[in-house]
């Protein structure tokens, strides 16, 4: 076993320093200095048996130590009666007398000196906060260029509970809206210890959900569809991209709302009288349960025959239970066994919300019955065949 260096005792140190454990100690925490060392050191017959090594690795730690350095570690040496030696002074431990050595060893003074402006700044500003720079005190350091922003959007929050505005409109010196979107999961860890409980929504978790937990306004949710019907276009408008909130209060006079995921196939998508198409929403479906009206619709949903288009046509039925699908069957599955391509990856959770033929086809996919990862992208169907199927099923309705 090699005996300890000065280079394995700064190695231990920076240990100390990467695990925070030193910044955190100037806060009050664990008593952490004076620190031993982890030591290994000759046996005594080591003494003998490897004499000139011994006395070269005493000078060396000798040499690297505070007293002949100014600062780091200390050597604590022990009296040894060897039989042949006779008496030798050798270091029996090595410590570490205070952080300022230890920071001194590893070559961080200066950032410890950050550290202790900016655990100031924050003291004087949010002293709720400190506790948490004591947790973790490395990622003061990390944030050390942007630390005065950070602070400021809080106290913008602080002053501003609630505001209903968006984070554009936050006026902070140097902040935009870019600065707040890089920093949402650690600003909100900050809004959290500061601001009081009514100025958070609790529901809202996560860094996606940051505008609504702390009272701005969000991006709109936006949903796109084309009317197929010539005599319902809005102003001469047939293809609308419209918040979800202003389509929940159209109610547009239609009997049928067609469901589709491909954006070309919604371009595409047949004429079709008192209908609509809605497309490109993939796993966004649920913003449909905020319009109230399509309950009294009839609803049909053509997805990509694959584990995932059936994933979605579950979600859908979960919020409009009446949905049907159509071009998701067995038959045009293995009718088109030429177009078949691969799923990427493949949905494998239970679906609990499709018709027991739906499921069957499902379960097919998902087990690889019909070959591995198999789907039929609904772009892939030939055109004809989805004129086809769409008018049999407005004559059925009819």
């Amino acid at each position: 076993m090699a005996w300890t260096t000065p280079d394995d005792v700064r190695a231990q140190v920076q240990r100390l320093w990467d695990g925070g454990r030193i910044l955190s100690a100037r806060l009050g925490g664990e008593a952490l200095f004076p620190h031993a060392v982890r030591m290994a050191r000759p046996q005594v017959r080591e003494l003998s048996d490897r004499f000139a090594e011994a006395r070269t690795w005493i000078r060396t730690l000798e040499e690297g130590s505070k007293s002949a350095v100014g600062a780091g570690y200390e050597v604590v040496y022990a009296e040894v009666n060897h039989r042949q030696l006779g008496m030798n002074r050798v270091p029996q431990s090595l410590v570490v007398p205070s952080d300022e050595d230890a920071l001194a060893l590893i070559g961080k003074r200066r950032q410890a000196e950050l550290f202790d402006r900016l655990v100031q700044t924050t003291n004087g500003a949010h002293p709720e906060l400190v506790p948490w720079i004591a947790k973790r005190p490395l990622d003061l350091l990390e944030h050390a260029g942007d630390w005065e922003r950070i602070l400021a959007v809080v106290t913008w929050f602080r002053t501003h509970p609630r505001p209903g505005i968006y984070a554009r409109q936050i006026d902070v010196a140097g902040v935009h809206t870019k600065f707040i979107e890089a920093h949402r999961r650690l600003l909100s860890e900050h809004l959290d210890l500061v601001l009081p409980a009514d100025a958070i929504d609790q529901l809202a978790a996560g860094a996606q959900a940051f505008d609504r937990r702390y009272g701005l306004l969000e991006k709109p949710t936006l949903l796109r569809f084309r009317v197929l019907d010539d005599r319902l276009r809005i102003h001469g408008l047939c293809d609308i991209t419209a918040p979800v909130a202003q389509f929940a209060r159209l109610d547009l006079p239609v009997r049928r709302v067609f469901i589709t995921e491909n954006e070309v196939n919604g371009l595409a998508f047949p004429s079709a009288e008192a209908s609509i198409v809605i497309f490109g929403l993939g796993y966004g479906v649920d913003r449909l349960g905020l319009v109230p009206w399509l309950q009294n619709k009839g609803i049909f949903y053509w997805g990509d025959l694959d584990t995932h288009g059936f994933a979605i046509l579950d979600s859908v039925r979960s919020i409009l239970p009446s949905v049907h699908s159509f071009l998701m069957d067995r038959g045009t599955l293995l009718n088109h066994r030429a177009l078949w391509g691969q799923e990427p990856d493949r949905y494998d959770k239970p679906l609990p919300h499709l018709t027991p033929a739906e499921n069957g086809v499902y379960e097919d996919l998902r087990f690889d019955r019909f070959g591995v990862r198999v789907r039929l992208e609904q772009e892939r169907i030939p055109f004809g065949h989805v004129e086809r199927t769409l008018e049999s099923l407005l004559c059925e309705g009819d």
